[in-house]
């Protein structure tokens, strides 16, 4: 049998939860169809698929039949329209069979004019606000036109002629604003799902009719589709956030070829090109700068507001503005590769990493529907039949319930708060991995930090040098210099920096190989030779005797000690140190502020490990080997949420095992693609602002829920006594949506840097 392949499209108009629920249920039982993922704000369909089986033309099908509009991810989402308002155009129909072998993620999806809305009255679910059009250019605002004049037209009619006559009127304006909605509700009915707003709203209308609330039942058809326009508004500003990444990037580049400049798309930039970057302009590729040197604003990729200083041999990100001299940089990262596009990507992708909480909400409201509709059966049949009571009035105060019992308000409080607060991290240069990462940050108690490059700079500097009798300092750089070629370690660099700067050609070294929390040994001029810590050179006889008082006053100094030796025959010492960052002791005096323990976690040595922490006002644990890491983190679990803070590489255990991982980089791949969470500024500050922002996030679900469900009860008890109607109900369900929505969109302004 075919592997299955990972298909992916762009749907567009998904503004509410219930729209998720409706595209999974109606394809994940279709022939070949496995691991369905439906992201609302992403508004992206991806499944696997078995060739052979299942077309995605068939797939494509359904979805535009429930409503929705479909596309190849990258190309232009549109629906089927079975409903065209007077003067618009018919929209063109998308290319389905390029859709075959489909796979672009991370491509931006691109939405024509056509692209708003399912193309159909009723619950018409597209984003006018994104798409840059005023409400009623829009079909769901055209629908509202629509209905609102045919609900005029009927009142008008009233008035002209009798209420008898006016009757017929609301029933016709009813009839016909209905009938896209139930529709849609009978090929939801036909695909399994029987329990959709659109089924509700059918049978309420319906239902009022024959009971002769033929005006009450063409008002509510006429509310439902206002109520459809404010939450397609509100899902459209939480998409804008993200969206608005995206046109960080300039759509033009400056290319240099020969001598000369040409204007080119930024996306058809490759690596190993050059571009020409004049003052004010902004970045256009991910690049490394060849020649010049100025101040790049790095505010729209990492939150960074103070401009920082980048000359030849630095990294830059497209997106930064130069705001001082001509730059000419080298790309090193294609534009669907670059960081601004991995951060969107990691944006979108968050949404598969569910919280608990939300999986919680999702299955609650699998039975809640289907309860909602007994309790109105039950409304309605036991006054009429055990009591008596009138059946037109207790057939009406059921049709109330069934509408004010959608839950829509209830499963998107949780993803809308989430989409959010991972938009607003982004633009902070705080980036989570999705809900269950943030649910498990707001709880964490404890938090290990590893120690060079992420409480210090990483960017140690030889400050002392120990020679052994009969070695020269420019022998001794010479040799360690030679192991540590090769090396990215922040030790080695800083080794190889003293050198060349001291005008020492390392020797020729091979066979080099670390060795883990020890050191690094090569073969260097033709005999082995270790660059060590003292402890593991005192085991091979590596440090002289009286070596080894100095390295211990040296490490109390707050200083990294490394011997330098080859096979039984001491050469010397050379002490490092890397200075805490400046903003470390403020982060920690704020992380206890919080009611969390701080922790270094280090393979140094302890006097050096107990200098830094003392400095910082932290507990501390040294000699820490990888696996020891991972095991003290398993220990500090049992007392709660941890978070470990690393460099995502020499750390993986112990990021993988912590509650929450976290790795410092400034758009690394380590940092976007490692850990749980990343923080690109480089900011210790920035630890507990994401731990703010983590516990913000999940205050504003507590208060949607709280909310949704509020709303709920007091119109679901006023419904059942009669004392609102179903207009009421449907304006409670909606305004619920919307309320919901916009709360959650406070997070977009949320500021975690600022402390309680």
């Amino acid at each position: 049998m075919s592997e299955a392949r990972r298909q992916e499209w762009t749907v567009s108009g998904m503004d509410c939860a219930s729209c998720t629920v409706k595209v999974t249920k109606a394809v994940e039982n279709l022939p070949g169809v496995s691991d369905v993922k439906v992201a609302l704000m992403a508004e992206k369909l991806t499944l696997s698929l078995v060739p052979g089986t299942t077309k995605t033309s068939e797939i494509e099908s359904i979805v535009k039949r429930l409503g929705f509009g479909i596309a190849a991810r990258g190309a232009k989402a549109e629906g089927k329209k079975a409903f065209v308002m007077p003067g618009e155009p018919p929209a063109a129909k998308s290319d389905t069979g390029a859709h075959e072998g489909s796979d672009r993620a991370g491509a931006t999806p691109s939405h024509s004019a056509a692209d708003i809305g399912h193309g159909s009255p009723g619950h018409v679910h597209g984003t006018p606000a994104a798409r840059g059009k005023a409400w009623y250019q829009t079909r769901k605002g055209q629908l509202v036109i629509f209905t609102g004049l045919l609900l005029g037209l009927a009142w008008i009619f009233e008035l002209l002629t009798s209420t008898e006559w006016g009757y017929w009127a609301f029933a016709v304006a009813c009839v016909i604003g209905v009938a896209p909605v139930a529709k849609r509700a009978f090929e939801a009915l036909r695909l399994g799902q029987p329990f959709t707003i659109e089924s509700l709203m059918t049978i309420a209308a319906i239902g009022a009719l024959f009971i002769g609330a033929a005006e009450e039942a063409a008002l509510v058809v006429f509310l439902f589709a206002v109520g459809e326009v404010l939450e397609g508004v509100a899902a459209g500003k939480a998409r804008d956030s993200i969206r608005a990444l995206a046109n960080l990037v300039p759509k033009t580049a400056l290319l240099e070829e020969g001598g000369k400049t040409r204007e080119v798309p930024a996306a058809s930039l490759e690596i190993g090109q050059r571009v020409f970057v004049r003052p004010g302009d902004r970045i256009p590729a991910d690049g490394e700068i060849f020649e010049g040197t100025s101040g790049i604003d790095e505010s729209p990729v990492t939150g960074e507001s103070i401009p920082v200083t980048r000359g030849p041999g630095e990294n830059v990100f497209a997106g930064s503005i130069n705001t001082e001299a001509v730059l000419r940089i080298n790309v090193t990262r294609t534009a669907a590769d670059n960081t601004i596009s991995r951060i969107i990507q990691l944006v979108e992708e968050a949404e598969e990493a569910r919280a608990p909480t939300e999986r919680f909400i999702d299955r609650f409201s699998r039975w809640y529907m289907p309860a909602i509709v007994i309790v109105a059966l039950l409304v309605i049949f036991v006054p009429t039949l055990a009591f008596g009571g009138d059946w037109d009035t207790w057939i009406y105060r059921g049709l109330a319930l069934l509408l004010i019992g959608c839950p829509c308000a209830l499963v998107i409080s949780v993803p809308a708060s989430i989409a959010s607060a991972l938009s607003s991290g982004a633009r902070k240069g705080l980036l989570m991995k999705g809900g269950a990462v943030i649910e498990a940050a707001a709880h964490v108690s404890r938090i290990a930090f590893d120690k060079t490059g992420t409480l210090t700079h990483g960017k140690p500097k030889v400050t002392d040098i120990v020679t052994a009798p009969h070695v020269t300092e420019n022998d001794l750089l010479a040799i360690a210099a030679g192991v540590e070629t090769g090396s990215s370690h922040p030790l080695a660099l800083a080794i190889l920096r003293r050198a060349e700067e001291a005008g020492v050609e390392a020797l020729p070294a091979s066979e080099a190989r670390a060795i883990v929390g020890k050191g690094v040994e090569a073969l260097v001029g033709g005999d082995r030779a270790w660059v060590s810590s003292p402890r593991h050179a005192s085991e091979l006889r590596g440090i002289a005797g009286g070596h080894i008082h100095r390295a211990t006053q040296l490490e109390s100094e707050g200083k990294t000690v490394v011997a330098v030796f080859r096979r039984a025959q001491p050469l010397g010492l050379i002490a490092l140190r890397d200075e805490p960052r400046a903003d470390a002791v403020d982060a920690m005096r704020q992380l206890k502020a919080m009611g969390i323990a701080p922790v270094i976690l280090t393979g140094d040595n302890p006097r050096t490990a107990e200098a830094i922490a003392e400095q910082l006002g932290m507990d501390y644990r040294a000699e820490m080997m990888p696996e020891a890491k991972l095991l003290v983190i398993r220990d500090m679990s049992g007392g709660g949420g941890v978070m470990m803070i690393g460099d995502g590489i020499n750390d993986a255990p112990a990021l993988k095992q912590a509650s929450v991982g976290v790795a410092m980089g400034s758009g690394t791949d380590v940092a976007l693609e490692t850990a749980d969470a990343a923080i690109l500024r480089d900011r210790v500050v920035d630890v507990p602002a994401l731990i703010r922002l983590a516990r913000g996030t999940m205050g504003n679900i507590r208060q949607n829920v709280i909310l949704a469900l509020g709303l709920k009860a007091v119109f679901l008890v006023t419904s059942v006594l009669g004392l609102t109607g179903l207009w009421v109900a449907i304006l409670a369900d909606t305004g619920a949506t919307v309320f919901v929505t916009l709360n959650a969109l406070r997070l977009l302004r949320f500021d975690p840097s600022r402390e309680a």
